[in-house]
Formats: structure tokens, sequence, C-alpha cells
């Protein structure tokens, strides 16, 4: 019997790869037989960087950044075992828990550190560049990132623009000047973890949707967003790139039309990336069972979250699939319809939160037993059910 465990991390708590040890020792216990192949899963978003480099056996590079308060933070990426893929979660650099208080202002943050993780990666090899762009600080369209990458912009009076790229100086920047790109970026391909579909202005846009929980008020909403229309317009005359309808150009404070213009990137959904990136569809053609997981499974799992993503590539090769959840809401079975055969959760009485964290690897490992008996109980009745019908 070959078992692909295939989850996602338990966020706060376990790695996904914790999550899949957790799994595998549950099934031990039921059979020693059975071949376990652990590929540690994540849908773009944090964790993703720790999954891929468990999955691809490879480390983890730690570098000093500029946050998007524009001072100095601790931030990290992913180098792959390949040498030659870099995994990076711009949230390490310009995420929105990186910024306090008052420093809360999407009209002064800045995603410059994420370029410099990208520069960094560049400058160690990478030729492949996975990008997540969840959790941003930001509202800047990008031009922080372009910046610390070589791209220079000037105002009206053609004067070079040395501020941070930020939402509220988007505005001066009449022109924008590739020359100075980093050498290594022409020859990289850029593949970016997109789930959402906002574009980059109007009412579904990032500055409106976006923009408030990054601490702008109405007025700021307002500013920001003919800001990044003007900054469309530059990109449109100087890049001959429209990046105004872009499905999912709004998405990270306009990261993600950022990452089309200035590192010629592709959108994806965060999932799919990770599914390409671990080799998942290879462990899949032959195994008999998946078993997948989440900190919660509930009617948003199937909309772009690891579970469903993993059920919708078992499909292809008639795998069932089972999910494991910390929890299990009132609504989970609706993951029924997307694939997923099964579900069992880790809590099986009543608890508190921090007795669930504390001991989750042994309650996971206990859901996994019991649904693996019932994987095999089932087995069972099927082998019964020939036999009468043979008579």
């Amino acid at each position: 019997m070959k078992i692909v465990i295939a989850p996602d991390s338990f966020k706060g708590n376990l790695t996904a790869m914790q999550v899949a040890r957790a799994i595998e020792r549950g099934i031990r216990r039921v059979t020693r037989g059975a071949r376990c192949v652990r590929v540690p899963m994540a849908d773009g978003g944090e964790g993703t960087v720790q999954s891929l480099v468990d999955a691809r056996g490879g480390r983890i590079i730690r570098k000093r950044v500029t946050g998007p308060a524009g001072t100095p933070v601790n931030a990290f990426y992913g180098l792959l075992g390949d040498g030659r893929t870099a995994v990076i979660e711009m949230a390490a650099a310009s995420g929105l828990p990186l910024v306090k208080g008052a420093a809360r202002n999407p009209m002064t943050t800045t995603s410059y550190g994420t370029g410099e993780l990208i520069a960094d990666a560049l400058d160690r090899g990478a030729t492949r560049i996975i990008l997540g762009i969840g959790g941003s600080a930001t509202n800047d369209g990008g031009a922080g990132m372009a910046q610390a990458l070589g791209v220079r912009f000037f105002d009206a009076r053609r004067q070079f623009i040395r501020a941070y790229g930020a939402g509220g100086m988007l505005d001066r920047i009449a022109r924008i000047d590739m020359s100075r790109v980093h050498p290594k970026l022409r020859a990289a391909r850029v593949v970016v973890a997109c789930d959402v579909e906002n574009t980059l202005c109007g009412p579904k846009g990032a500055a409106h949707v976006f923009g408030p929980q990054k601490g702008a008020t109405p007025a700021m909403v307002q500013r920001l967003d003919r800001n990044l229309r003007r900054f469309a317009a530059v990109i449109r005359r100087d890049l001959g790139m429209d990046v105004l309808r872009i499905r999912g150009g709004g998405a990270a404070g306009g990261l993600g039309a950022g990452t089309i213009a200035f590192l010629g990137a592709k959108l994806q959904p965060g999932i799919d990336i990770v599914i390409d990136a671990t080799g998942l569809k290879d462990h899949l053609r032959d195994a008999d069972l998946v078993i997948t997981g989440e900190g919660r499974v509930d009617a948003q799992t199937a909309f772009g979250k690891t579970p469903a993503g993993v059920a919708r590539a078992a499909r292809r090769f008639g795998v069932p699939v089972i999910a494991i959840g910390g929890s299990l809401a009132d609504d989970a079975r609706s993951v029924f319809a997307h694939g997923i055969a099964g579900t069992a959760s880790a809590v099986a009485r009543d608890m508190d939160l921090e007795e669930a964290l504390r001991n989750a690897p042994t309650y996971i490992a206990d859901a996994a037993e019991r649904a693996l008996r019932l994987v095999l109980i089932g087995r069972g009745l099927e082998k019964r059910a020939r036999r009468h019908r043979r008579k």
C-alpha cells in the first residue's frame, strides 16, 4: 500500500513536514508495511518557503533587508536543492506584521526589501524565482521592489527619485529607466503565487479592497488609487505593458502588476505552483491513498487551499483523499463535492486551544490512525462483497 502524505502546515503550530511525520506515525501503528511518501505542501502563502525547502532538500537563507517602514529587518528565503530555484515570501521582508502602530501607512511603506531578497537569490545563481505575495504591508505597485533590482525612477523635472518607492510617491514618477536593472534578471523565470483576482485600480482594486487593513484612511484610499492609475500609465508608455486590467494585478498592493511589468512574471494559483515544484503528481501515479490536511477544514478549504488542490491533482489518477484538520467546521462536509473523500479531526474531544496546540503531533497521529483503520475496514467490506458476488 502506497500512501502519499501531503499536508499543509498547521499555521502557528507545526510545519507541513512536522504534520506529515505525525501522520506517518499514526499510519505505522496500523501497518508497518505501507510505503509512505511525505510531500510537505503549501498554498503559496505563509509556510511555502519551509514546505518547499523540506520537500526539495534546500536550505534557508537569512538576510537583513529594508523593511516596509524603511528600517532594517531580518528576513529569509529558500534556496532549493537544485541550487537554481529560490522561494520567497514577500511577507518575510515587506509583510504587515513587520509594521506596528502609526507606521502602518501604505502611503509610506515600501516593497524594497522584497526586491533585495530577489537580488540576493539572483546573485547566488537562482534562475527560477517562486514568489508568494500574500500578507503585504504595501501599496506601492511594486515600485520599491523594482528599485532594489536596479530600476530607476525620474520625476517630471528629470530628477532621479532617491526615496523608496511607496504608495504616496507614485504620482512623482514621470519616467522609468530599466537600463541598470539587475543583469541576471532577464535570464530568470519568475512565477508568482497569486490567489486573488483583484485588478490594480477601481472599486475592487488594491487600494480600495486592501488599503484599509494596511492603515489607509478613506482619503488615502482615493489618493493611492489615483497614484496607482498614474503609475500604470507610465508603465504602459515606457515599458509597453497595460497592467490596469490584469486579474491579480492588485494583489499585495499592486505588487502583482509590478512583478509582471518589471520581472516579466507569470501569476498562478499558489497551490498549482507548489504541486509543480514538489513533483506531487509523480508521486500520485501509483498511490493507493492520499492524506492531506490543514489547521482548520471548512467550506473555504475548497477554494484555493492545499487540501482541495491536492484532491484535484489526485482525482486525475483516481486516488482517494482524506483531509485531517486541526478542527472541522460545521460546513466542512462541503469539501466532499471537491474531491475529498473523507475528513478527520485531530481534536477528538473537548479541550482548550492551548492543549490542542501543545499536543498537536500526538492528536494528528491519532487522527491518521483512526482514518486508516476505517479505510481498511472499507477495503475488507469490498473484498467480502466481491466474494459474495462470485458465489
